[in-house]
């Protein structure tokens, strides 16, 4: 490239870099924030100084980035100048020889607090280690209670980096998008930015299963007249109500996102075509006082039974009891004359801003800092506190009690004397006893719900009544963890068994030390190991446990293990056919690869003689060629193949994303795979028969188990056969869908 053509690109980066910043100043100016636009210039100026010269794996100038952050914290999340800045500026620290002192001195205390807490998660919420991991998550929690902007703007931060994820490596693809999907959009749920969770849903569900996005996304297109009709069928008796009450409203169609859709299509084993709540449909007012919101809804309410006939439990009233994180709304579901339950949203003008912009729309930030409402998201934040007090030593457990509270909708319940508390939907009775009190919880023998005597794991419903009994003889079980799923109680439980363990363990090992001491044998790994393969244990610590607990006692059979001639040793041989190789496409840079010492493609193609020789099939999800799959170094250097929807396969994603590579299948139909169909249709007499017909006469499938269930007319079903690949699925499913009486055919996990 010459010196002029050089000085004209960089002349047309600048042009597009000013274009972008005038943009942001523009949005910025739109809104009903003080016009603070110096301090955002200048916050601008520094950064694009800060980060000249550097480009975006993409190519484009770097600083674009933080601008494209501060436009989705303006537009999308609705905050103001003080949070604009932080996002221009929220890469520098971590990036640049800046410090947090230098943004301090230029720019005062609070934009400097707020991009220090963004320094100190940057790069990822989870780290190369497991403990790392733990530790980054830990700051992340804690920077929300701090100041909520800090996880605002990383979530603004996160969804930029997915909307420009094609110009990333695919096995950084997974893990950026893994991760997406198990942290950041149900912290952005949870923080009521509704519109943002849902597009990174769909970014991450588009990266790990572009085949199937593509394929819903054409499905909506075909479909989309014929909502289109219903939505104008269904809303034009209502338009007329409404006009007659003379409100100033609008009424919108909401359709179902392309990841919703699918994760239900998995969940309830249906097709597209039996995904019936695609529509929705939204009806946002104005009121002309702010205090006649919660009459008007009712009053829509109303006015729409008149028209429809409403579903008797499908009442959701969020108006009076808004969600934690600040949502209103009055749900009804009314049965349209198509026959269809369609779901209708009744909210305001600003309930609907709070549904888009989530809590930045009504926080009211006061001088000193802090913001004013002190609603359910405090106690929530609090309970994370709670449980950052309590160490867990694996981080994907600590991650998994974490996103049990992330995910969780809400029911209400009362206290014996009418107290109203929020609890997730699913919560027991012992999440209820450990929700009043640490000690109430390891002591619940139980519950009276609505004066009824309820077990420990009886899951409540919203308007229980419950009365917790204890007993000062109860202690924790093991078994409990299985009882909740709220993540106080689940942290709570292992808090206790953890410290119950540690005085078991060493006990454990008093016992264990001087039975082989009598043995003349040393307590060493080895002499634990032989213990632990007889007593089918899976750690020494769990045997250690088991003896101090005197759940097993040490006898014959383990000095027997002892007195046996030690045979050979095997060793395992793990071919790794892809390593080392320097050449072309092989060649991987330092920072791609996955663990120390190994050099891996970006794709490893599977064939069918490496599957037979050098991978693992994961027995979780149990991948068949064709599947949307990825590899998983694991600590012993060997290659787990997963599905990527596994749900093991996202704790990995999102904990273990430097040991993720990208597969591809390259087979030839000769190795066959075991894989299960469910199956679910009308009752008859010879259906069985009609089935094996298909799969062994026409189709030539090897068949390993067949099961069936008839019930009041309606049959249940699931077949174990050999396939070669996912073709093979396909063929045999549409095959068994030509019998008339089979309602649904699907691919299932067991």
């Amino acid at each position: 490239m010459t010196e002029e053509q050089m000085s004209q690109r960089a002349k047309a980066e600048e042009e597009m870099i000013e274009k972008s910043f005038q943009e942001l100043l523009a949005d910025y100016l739109a809104t009903k924030h003080r016009k603070h636009t110096e301090i955002i210039t200048k916050a601008f100026n520094f950064a694009n100084q800060a980060h000249k010269g550097i480009k975006r794996r993409s190519g484009e100038p770097y600083i674009l980035h933080p601008i494209a952050v501060a436009k989705v914290v303006c537009n999308e999340i609705g905050l103001g100048s003080t949070s604009i800045c932080a996002a221009l500026l929220h890469d520098v620290v971590e990036d640049t020889d800046y410090t947090v002192e230098d943004i301090e001195n230029i720019f005062g205390a609070k934009i400097a607090q707020i991009v220090d807490g963004l320094t100190k998660i940057a790069g990822g919420i989870f780290g190369e280690r497991a403990s790392a991991q733990a530790e980054n998550f830990k700051k992340l929690l804690l920077t929300m209670s701090e100041d909520i902007r800090v996880i605002l703007i990383k979530i603004a931060d996160r969804l930029h980096n997915m909307r420009t994820l094609g110009s990333m490596l695919p096995n950084k693809q997974f893990k950026i998008a893994g991760e997406t999907l198990y942290i950041y959009a149900p912290l952005a749920n949870r923080l009521g930015l509704y519109k943002i969770k849902t597009e990174l849903e769909n970014l991450s569900f588009r990266y790990e299963h572009p085949g199937e996005y593509r394929e819903i996304e054409q499905k909506l297109e075909a479909t989309a007249s014929e909502r289109d009709t219903l939505f104008a069928e269904f809303t034009a008796p209502i338009h007329t109500e409404l006009d007659k009450m003379g409100l100033k409203y609008h009424i919108l169609a909401r359709v179902k996102s392309v990841y919703s859709i699918w994760n239900k299509m998995q969940t309830k084993h249906v097709p597209f075509d039996e995904v019936y709540d695609l529509l929705a449909v939204r009806i946002i007012f104005e009121p002309e006082k702010l205090e006649e919101e919660r009459n008007i809804c009712f009053d829509i309410y109303v006015a729409l039974t008149k028209i429809y006939k409403p579903h008797p439990d499908r009442l959701r009233d969020w108006v009076n009891h808004p969600k934690s994180n600040g949502y209103q709304a009055l749900h009804v579901t009314l049965m349209g004359n198509q026959g269809q339950w369609v779901e209708v949203q009744i909210r305001s003008k600003r309930m609907d801003e709070v549904d888009e912009k989530g809590l930045a729309a009504h926080w009211k930030y006061k001088e000193g800092g802090g913001y004013e409402d002190e609603g359910e998201l405090e106690k929530w934040l609090r309970t994370i506190k709670e449980i950052l007090d309590d160490p867990q030593p694996d981080a994907i457990d600590f991650l998994d009690t974490i996103k049990l509270n992330l995910f969780a909708s809400e029911i209400f319940v009362f206290t014996p004397k009418g107290e109203f508390k929020t609890m997730p939907q699913n919560a027991t009775v012992l999440d209820f006893a450990f929700s009043l009190h640490t000690d109430i919880g390891s002591h619940c023998i139980g519950a009276k719900v609505n004066h009824k005597l309820v077990p420990l794991s009886h899951k409540l419903q919203s308007g229980d009544q419950v009365e917790v009994l204890t007993s000062k003889a109860q202690r924790v079980q093991p078994e409990w963890v299985g009882y909740v799923t709220t993540a106080r109680a689940r942290a709570r439980i292992g808090g206790i068994l953890r410290k119950e363990n540690k005085a078991y363990q060493k006990e454990g090992e008093a016992i264990v030390s001087a039975f082989l001491h009598e043995e003349l044998v040393r307590m060493d790994d080895a002499a634990l190991d032989k213990l632990c393969k007889l007593h089918n244990f899976h750690t020494r610590e769990e045997l250690l446990v088991a003896v101090g607990s005197k759940k097993l006692t040490l006898g014959d059979a383990d000095r027997n293990v002892f007195k046996q001639k030690q045979g050979k040793r095997w060793k395992r041989l793990l071919p790794f056919p892809f390593g080392g190789k320097e050449n072309g496409e092989g060649k991987v840079s330092e920072e791609d690869k996955p663990v120390e010492g190994i050099n891996t493609k970006q794709v490893l193609k599977l064939t069918d003689e490496t599957i037979s020789k050098d991978y693992i099939m994961a027995e979780c999800c149990n991948p068949i060629p064709g599947d949307d799959v990825l590899g998983y170094i694991d600590e012993q250097n060997r290659v787990i193949i997963h599905k990527r929807q596994c749900s093991v396969a996202a704790r990995l994603k999102s904990s273990y994303g430097n040991r993720i590579i990208a597969t591809e299948w390259d087979t030839h139909k000769e190795l066959t795979f075991l894989v299960t169909l469910y199956l679910r249709g009308i009752d008859c007499i010879g259906l069985v028969n009609e089935v094996t017909g298909v799969l062994s006469r026409q189709l030539n499938v090897n068949i390993r188990r067949l099961e069936f269930e008839g019930k009041d007319g309606i049959f249940e079903g699931k077949i174990q056969l050999y396939v070669h690949d996912v073709d093979d699925v396909r063929t045999i499913c549409n095959n068994l869908k030509q019998i008339q009486q089979i309602k649904v055919v699907v691919r299932t996990e067991g």
